[in-house]
């Protein structure tokens, strides 16, 4: 076999597998759009805006993030992270001294049983009792609400996560290709202005010549 077949064949193969590396980047990079735009369109629907850093409290303050998006809507991955875990993580501990909804709602209901209970007996505290339970219940909803808006604020980061892992994926992809597809360029230059050479072949086997070794 010539230094010129293995050079066109190992060219050859280098521009296929560019190729096939292409196609790959190319979908990556298509998922990786679909993610960011995605995210970025479903964002602006629920239009969350960040407050003002008139409105934050101290340790909000204290958060770059909130700081640098003040006033502005919440359309990307990264803002959603931040809204979720600086605006809603921070506000939310303080709707009920830190206790969570499931915690509320179990205080609640409790309250509720007290309630009606002490209403059914005629007690003197049944009114101030259905004060309480009707504010803690006011508080569970909040908790709620709060909760389940920073998970899927949360999920919406995640998911462009995803996008941003396929972007860096079709780039390598890219890369990758880009040099594959120039070394097989040089192979096949270097193939076709060479005059094609001989593969070195084995010595021949001492018995061929009736030497006795």
């Amino acid at each position: 076999m010539t230094r010129r077949t293995l050079d066109v064949v190992f060219s050859v193969a280098g521009l296929v597998l560019a190729v096939l590396l292409l196609i790959l980047g190319a979908v990556l990079q298509n998922q990786a759009n679909f993610a960011h735009s995605y995210v970025k369109n479903q964002l602006y629907l629920q239009q969350i805006t960040f407050n003002p850093v008139a409105k934050l409290s101290a340790a909000q303050r204290a958060q770059s993030c909130l700081v640098d998006n003040a006033g502005q809507l919440v359309i990307s991955g990264s803002q959603a992270e931040c809204y979720a875990n600086e605006q809603i993580g921070l506000d939310v501990p303080n709707i009920n001294n830190g206790l969570t909804f499931s915690q509320t709602n179990s205080a609640a209901i409790a309250l509720k049983t007290q309630a009606t209970a002490a209403q059914q007996a005629g007690a003197a505290n049944a009114a101030a009792l259905q004060a309480q339970y009707t504010a803690m219940a006011a508080k569970a909803a909040t908790l709620f609400q709060g909760q389940t808006e920073r998970g899927l604020l949360l999920t919406v980061y995640g998911f462009s996560i995803f996008g941003d892992r396929s972007h860096q994926a079709a780039v390598v992809c890219f890369l990758v290709a880009l040099v594959l597809f120039l070394a097989s360029i040089a192979g096949l230059v270097h193939a076709f202005w060479r005059r094609g050479e001989a593969m070195p072949q084995k010595p021949p086997r001492a018995e061929a010549y009736g030497l006795d070794i």
